[in-house]
């Protein structure tokens, strides 16, 4: 199957070992935090104490601190979580520098060939494959140049034979 849309929305991102987020509480300064999410995804949140913040999206995490939040400690709490830093994608096969990349939103194979060095004079730009966790489990997808990129993805560009 040869995938280039997006598969998933950023509304639909899903927190992870290594993301930096930042949590924000309006009005309440002691209240922000900015962390990196550790290998168990558990946060340590002021009032609150560990939260798992792992497979959560942005919105999730924000409900859960406000209800947490909410009546005890404030009376109706403005809270703001934010993904500061994602976590890196992958590249590697036929680009001058392969490795791993902070991803950007908005990434797509062609920039992620770019941010590695370019390709080099055997690449093929028709035979390349994505490795991506998609509903908990690893698939490949043969991609093109416009498909889009995602934290934790794998890309990898394959000699040209001709």
């Amino acid at each position: 199957m040869l995938w280039s849309a997006p598969l998933l929305a950023n509304a639909n991102y899903r927190l992870n070992a290594g993301d930096l987020i930042a949590i924000h509480v309006y009005g309440e300064d002691d209240l922000t935090l900015e962390t990196r999410l550790g290998e168990s995804g558990m946060i340590n949140y002021p009032y609150l104490g560990l939260l798992n913040a792992k497979g959560m999206t942005v919105a999730e995490l924000e409900r859960a601190v406000t209800n947490g939040l909410r009546g005890d400690y404030l009376i109706n709490p403005s809270v703001h979580v934010s993904v500061t830093e994602y976590r890196p994608f992958y590249i590697y096969g036929e680009v001058n520098q392969p490795g791993g990349y902070p991803y950007q939103p908005g990434l797509t194979v062609e920039r992620a060939v770019a941010l590695a060095g370019g390709l080099t004079e055997r690449a093929s730009t028709s035979s390349i494959t994505v490795n991506r966790m998609v509903a908990g489990r690893k698939d490949t997808l043969s991609v093109r140049l416009s498909a889009s990129v995602y934290p934790d993805d794998s890309i990898v560009i394959k000699e040209s034979f001709f």
